[in-house]
């Protein structure tokens, strides 16, 4: 867990990345925690339509599912977000299906995470793990 012991640790800035480790997620939440940091997972397999992918994202951050159901709702819930005192670390398993079967949606959603793990003063990391599209700018954290 290196490198996300690294963004625990503040030695790395938090962000969007590619996570190759295969660590259960109780176990990525222990270390999350122990580091006090919050953990949410989000177990997206097989979603791969953008309606699955906000009821799936809106129970794993625990909003209500009255949120609006769109991508401008999750903006609004994620700048709203309970990070903790040190950030929020939300594990992606499964996001390969979604990014294959509608790249639009999963461009869009993407950039909702990425501008929104950009706040340094309310760290958020997202970590997606799992195979997914080559051509996915997404740095590795590995």
């Amino acid at each position: 867990m290196s490198g996300l012991a690294a963004i625990l640790a503040g030695r790395h800035e938090p962000g969007v990345f590619r996570w190759h480790a295969a660590f259960p997620p109780d176990q990525v939440a222990h270390t999350v925690e122990h580091a006090a940091w919050r953990f949410a997972h989000l177990d997206a397999w097989p979603t791969d339509t953008k309606e699955e992918f906000l009821e799936r994202m809106a129970k794993a951050i625990d909003v209500p599912d009255s949120f609006g159901g769109d991508v401008n709702a999750l903006t609004g819930v994620l700048g709203d977000l309970d990070v903790g005192d040190h950030g929020l670390v939300l594990l992606w398993d499964g996001w390969g299906p979604f990014a294959h079967c509608d790249e639009q949606a999963f461009s869009t959603a993407l950039g909702v995470l990425v501008d929104r793990a950009a706040d340094q003063e309310r760290k958020f990391v997202v970590l997606l793990r799992g195979d997914g599209p080559d051509d996915v700018a997404i740095p590795s954290l590995d």
